[in-house]
Formats: C-alpha cells, structure tokens, sequence
C-alpha cells in the first residue's frame, strides 16, 4: 500500500485539532490511569470489567444477535452458570480451554465463563481443518474444548488426535433442536441449574495473567499462540472504549469480524464492554444486510476492515445511506483510496483506524481523526532501514540499527520495557527469533514486528506493508512456508514459490506461487490442481494466481527472488515465457492470464 507525500501532517493541521484535544483532555487522563494498571493486586481483566459494566448498566443491552438482545445482567448470569459449571468439573487458574464457535452469542459467554475463572482461552480459527487444526490443540495443550454445533464435524474428524478427554468435550446446540452427538457433553444444558452469582476467582485475577491464546501465522508455516494477559486485554479495551472512542452506555458497537482475532475480541467487544455498551454481532459479515442491521440494532459505532469497508461501497448508492447513528467507527487496513469516499457517503465522522501486533506489545490509534493514519503511539518505537530482499533491519558500521527520516518508510521496531512488556508466543524459539537486543545502544531490547510503516510527522505513522514471510488476505495473515509446504504434496510439483501480489483497488495482497512442474507443463491438471490446493489449505490461503518456471532463479546465496517475483506479479508482459494463471472468482479451475484479463482483473471486473 503506497500513500502520497500529501499525507504528512502540518503544523496547521495539528493547530486546527487544539479544541478537540482540549475537550478530549480529561477522558485521556483517566483512561490512561485506569489502563495502565500496575498494582499487582488489583483485578482487572475481562471477567472483573464484564461485572464492572453490569453494576453500571444492568439492564442495558450487552449482546445482540439477530432477533435476540443479552441485558449485561443476563449475559453476566448466564456466563457465571458456566462458570460454575466448569469449575465443578475442575477447570482452575492457568488452564487452557479450546474454543470453537463462529461468531454468536455462546461463543463470547464462554470466553467470558473461562476469564472469570482465570483460565486462558484458546481462540481458535473457524476455518481451520485437519492438520492446522491438530496444531493449533496440541500447541497449547487444552484441558477442554467448547465446540459449535456448526463445527463438530470438523472437530470429530480430528479428536483422536488430540488428547482432550471426552467427558471435557462440551458441546453448544445452534438451534433448540440440535441434537448432541455422541461423545460430547452439552455445556448449556449440564450448567442450567448452576448458581448465577460472580465466583469469587473473577476478583482474584490480575494484571500478569494470560488471558488468550491468539493465533497469527509463522514464519515456519503452521500458526503460532501468542499470549496475551488481562494487564494487555485491560490496557487495550480501556485505551479504546475510554480514549480513542468514548464509549458509553447509549453506544452499540456493530461487528462482523471473526471473534479469533484481537480487533473483534479485544478492541470491539472490549470496548463495548468498558463503555457499558452494547455489542452486536453477525455470524458472517454480509454487504447487503450491513447497513438494515446497523439500523436495526441503533448502532453508533462499527469494528471493520479495509474489505469490508470496500464490500460497502461496491453496493448500489441507496437513499438511506446516511440513515444510520453511526459516528465513529474502529479497525484497520483502510485504504486512503476508500476512506473519503467512505466518510462521505456514509456520513461517519471519526475512523480510529489503528495498527497492533496481536503477538506483540504495540499499538497505534487515530485519536485525533486525521485521514489515512494509523495514528500515534505512546510507547517507544522506532522505524529503521532493511534489507529488500530478506526483511532483516541493517545495522550501521557501529553494530547499531539506522532509523529512518520523517516521511521515509521503515521496519516498526517496539521497545520492550516495564511499561511496554512482551508477552511472547508458547515457543521460546519465536520469541528469541523477534526479539532483537543492542537495537541503539547497549542492553536494550525491541520487539521486531515484521512490518513497514512510513513516518508522517507529529508521532504519526502509515502501514505500508507486511514484510517477510506472511501477507494479509481476507483479513488473515497468511503464511507463505505453510502455502509452500502444502503445494510441495502435489505429486506434479517438484518446486513452490509463494508470495502476496496486489490487485488494484483491493486490500492486502492476494496469494501467488510460481511453482516448477516434476514432469512437465502439460501434465499439470489446473483443476485439479485448484481443488487439491482447496482441499488443502483454508479459503483465504488458496493461491489466486499461478506462475510456471521450468527453472526457479536463485540469488547468489541460493535465496528465491522473491522481490522480483513479486514486482512482476501477474503480469504476462512482464513473466517473459514463463505462462501465468488465474483463479476467477466463482470458476472451479485456473485459466491462463492474457494481457486482455490481467485490465479486467485490475480493473474491478471480478470481485476479489
């Protein structure tokens, strides 16, 4: 993602800002106190704030999902049977519970029961399957699993290959009717006569505990657990709900992105949970009923994704494009194309577009509303040159690493230090491979995030781009190893190359290989080859684009050329005889790429 010099922030520009800053003053004194929690005996974390906002806001609204509304009473009621209930059957402090469930009511309950009991919630991807899947459960060795009745298949096609035992197997019905298969236990109804009030664990829980496991894509190709503790959920709800976006009892926050990832777990629901708010979910997000269910829920404020955003405004104009309470709205990836047209039409004041490593111990928020920024940070950082070709930040002559100029691009490199901790991954090796030590000078420590941010003056930043290994598609962060090992199966692939490539007018990049054929060109089956690279891998990691090299060039340390490889991406002017293909969105099979489909592709004609 590439941005204009114009984006660089004036002085004018701050000035004009001044009667917002004051007004906003007080509220930005007390979120930080309260986010920066620091007593070691003081609770904090989602299940303390949760009865927080309940004292607060008891019969307001906490959870709505289609035609049903959760009062911060019931919601709180309903989670502490749960609560009970897995105490009695032994889930204690420090225990890991499994969670797979697309995004419903039951699904945040349950995360809500296991946080009052100080256990740590495995969020586990939705679309994942088979092998991703064994991974992510023997990662982080659960005592427990709660699975949808939506995903028990998928669940039952690996259960012998993980050791969960059977009478800690809970289930949660989708309908009333759902029947509970066997070898599961269901979990709503064994806690229906469970006692409704707090357990005592709830306020025994503090800064410095894990909460989540969140799983982000690795270098190495299978996912990867960071941890993050109630200090950090408590630090990031509060910065949101309380600074960035004001919320309040009289706000609804609307989200439709996956509940697995930080920005619907923690800054969406954890602002709504701060504000007293009410939260609204939807099991898939969907273009043509966003705005009546914006409408329908009275919302004020909206979690996104730059895609989902683009979805938008691909849809029919309408008259009632402005009928919507919707002022503010939080979440990232926005492209500067996309964002004026967006506020315009939908008549939204305030984008808190905002950057956070889920696995790291950074984050930045566009507090002061200006266009196309990530915003500021508080914490220290700094941007510094890299190699092109592998990522890796370069130090000078001294040993130390080069910051950038304002208005240059860098890799985002995060101090760590008390008041910026890094909470790291279950592997040791990934936390040793992130974390670069003598950055500037002797003895300090800083998290490397892998990602290039261009400086724009005043503390604010832009994201650029995802560096290394992964890119980001569909809203998830692909590995390119875990593309590559996968295709290595296929009986007709003797080499994989994998990488992400940008269509015009979409976000992140779009997966692409350049693969060599063990036989030849002729024998390879595109179809086939399509359907066992979706029978493989999850839906956003499909390969949208294909390159044949009879000869795969290397550097002169024997390293693909990846940099080239993507520069020339899809295009078969610049592949010479290489032949290259594409996925069509909604075809069963990759076609060849002529110079007439590559202008239909990037000029909007399928929908990516």
């Amino acid at each position: 993602m590439r941005h204009p010099q114009n984006d660089m922030i004036t002085w004018s520009m701050l000035l004009r800002k001044v009667p917002a800053i004051v007004r906003a003053l007080p509220r930005v004194v007390r979120g930080m106190r309260a986010a920066n929690v620091t007593d070691p005996a003081q609770p904090c974390g989602l299940g303390w704030h949760f009865e927080q906002a309940t004292l607060r806001n008891p019969d307001g609204a906490a959870l709505l999902y289609g035609d049903s509304v959760l009062s911060y009473r019931d919601a709180n009621q309903r989670a502490n049977r749960i609560a009970h209930h897995l105490q009695s059957q032994g889930i204690r402090k420090g225990d890991v519970v499994a969670l797979f469930i697309e995004n419903r009511p039951e699904l945040l309950l349950n995360v809500l029961a296991v946080a009052k009991l100080g256990g740590i919630c495995a969020m586990l991807n939705t679309s994942q399957t088979q092998a991703a899947l064994v991974h992510s459960l023997n990662l982080v060795n659960p005592v427990a699993i709660v699975v949808g009745a939506e995903l028990v298949e998928a669940y039952t096609a690996v259960r012998d290959q993980v050791v969960i035992a059977a009478d800690r197997t809970w289930f949660v019905a989708d309908q009333p009717s759902s029947a509970v298969p066997a070898g599961y236990v269901d979990l709503m109804a064994a806690s229906a006569e469970c006692a409704l009030d707090n357990p005592a664990s709830s306020r025994q829980i503090f800064f410095n505990d894990p909460c989540f496991y969140i799983y982000t894509s690795g270098t190495t190709g299978l996912p990867k657990a960071g941890i993050m503790k109630h200090g950090r959920w408590t630090k990031t709800a509060v910065s949101f709900a309380s600074i960035a976006l004001d919320m309040g009892p009289a706000d609804v926050m609307y989200c439709t992105l996956p509940l697995y990832h930080a920005t619907g777990l923690c800054v969406c629901w954890g602002s709504a949970i701060v504000g007293a708010s009410g939260f609204a979910i939807r099991r898939k997000f969907s273009a043509s009923q966003f705005w009546g269910d914006v409408r329908k829920f009275n919302a004020t404020t909206l979690g996104y994704v730059g895609e989902l955003c683009r979805y938008l405004l691909d849809q029919p104009a309408s008259a009632q494009d402005r009928d919507n309470r919707v002022i503010k709205m939080v979440g990232n990836g926005l492209r500067p194309g996309v964002w004026a047209q967006f506020k315009q039409r939908f008549g939204v004041e305030h984008i808190c577009e905002l950057y956070a490593a889920s696995d790291g111990n950074i984050g930045f928020t566009n507090v002061l509303n200006f266009d196309n920024t990530i915003g500021f940070c508080l914490q220290r950082w700094a941007l510094v040159d890299y190699a092109h070709d592998s990522g890796e930040p370069l130090r000078g002559a001294d040993g130390f690493m080069r910051k950038v100029q304002t208005g240059g691009e860098g890799l985002l490199l995060a101090r760590i230090d008390e008041k910026a901790p890094f909470d790291g991954y279950t592997d040791p090796e990934k936390n040793r491979k992130v974390v670069l030590t003598d950055v500037f000078e002797k003895g300090d420590r800083y998290f490397n995030t892998g990602d290039l941010l261009r400086s724009i003056g005043f503390g604010h930043a832009q994201f650029v781009d995802r560096l290394g290994d992964t890119y980001r598609w569909k809203g998830e962060n692909v590995s390119t190893t875990e593309v590559e090992n996968i295709l290595l199966q296929h009986p007709q692939i003797a080499e994989v190359v994998a990488y992400g490539v940008e269509i015009e007018n979409t976000n992140g990049r779009a997966g692409m290989v350049a693969i060599t054929p063990s036989e030849s060109l002729a024998a390879l089956d595109m179809r086939e080859l399509l359907q066992f690279a979706h029978g493989q891998l999850p839906h956003y990691a499909v390969p949208l684009f294909l390159r044949i090299k009879m000869k795969m060039e290397t550097t002169g340390t024997f390293k693909y050329q990846k940099v080239r490889l993507k520069e020339e991406a899809f295009d078969p002017a610049k592949a010479g005889n290489d032949p290259v293909y594409a996925w069509l969105p909604g075809s069963d099979c990759y076609v060849p790429v002529t110079g007439q489909l590559l202008a239909q592709i990037q000029g909007g004609q399928f929908r990516y």
